[in-house]
């Protein structure tokens, strides 16, 4: 097995202490930052699918967001030389009213690793702080909000309509959560959906490029 694709079953399976010192063997053995980074992703996604399938809970695809977490820390570096992964900043919250984060925890991982810097607003984030974190952060390129109770639906509506009547720009803005689809997204003027975290990463990655 290649030492890439090594890489992305222990990050599948959740090894959080293996998969750094693969993750440096990789890059010993001349694969790419980059090329590391999408195994990563690939893993994650695996896990996201297997996730959505019921075939494992919360806590498996939690050990294997650390262990991706792990790896990414050993890129970043690497990462950080390239300049084509500075994809600007992402905020990101939970919206006013739901206090979940796990969901919006592995869309941050995600997000982050795919080459954007990262302001996590946390949960029960009021649209006033979105629109303050965005004139107070330089470089926003995304705002990521997430909803994950089908009561602060209307909630994220809100929040989105705020963003885009407060005369800002520069950015896009991406939704996501369980009981969020495509065309709630399309209906409360979001630019893009994302059904997962890996979907969100690649989703991110294409709307700022």
């Amino acid at each position: 097995m290649a030492k890439i694709d090594e890489v992305k079953a222990q990050v599948e399976a959740g090894k959080t202490k293996l998969v750094p010192g693969l993750v440096q063997e990789a890059l010993d053995g001349g694969s790419a930052a980059g090329d590391i980074l999408q195994a990563m992703i690939d893993g994650m996604k695996v896990v996201g699918d297997r996730f959505s399938a019921g075939e494992i809970f919360v806590p498996e695809m939690l050990i294997a967001a650390k262990a991706m977490a792990k790896g990414v820390e050993v890129l970043k570096p690497h990462l950080a030389g390239d300049a084509s992964t500075s994809l600007g900043t992402c905020i990101i919250g939970t919206v006013e009213g739901d206090l979940h984060d796990i969901g919006k925890n592995l869309v941050s991982m995600m997000i982050g690793s795919a080459g954007f810097d990262m302001v996590d607003l946390g949960v029960d984030v009021p649209a006033e702080k979105f629109i303050e974190a965005i004139k107070e952060t330089p470089n926003v390129s995304l705002v990521a909000c997430s909803a994950l109770l089908t009561t602060t639906m209307p909630s994220l509506k809100n929040t989105v309509k705020v963003i885009k009547d407060s005369g800002l720009s520069g950015f896009k803005v991406i939704v996501g959560g369980a009981p969020i689809t495509q065309e709630f997204a399309n209906e409360i003027g979001a630019d893009a959906y994302a059904a997962d975290a890996g979907a969100a990463a690649e989703t991110a990655k294409s709307m700022v490029k």
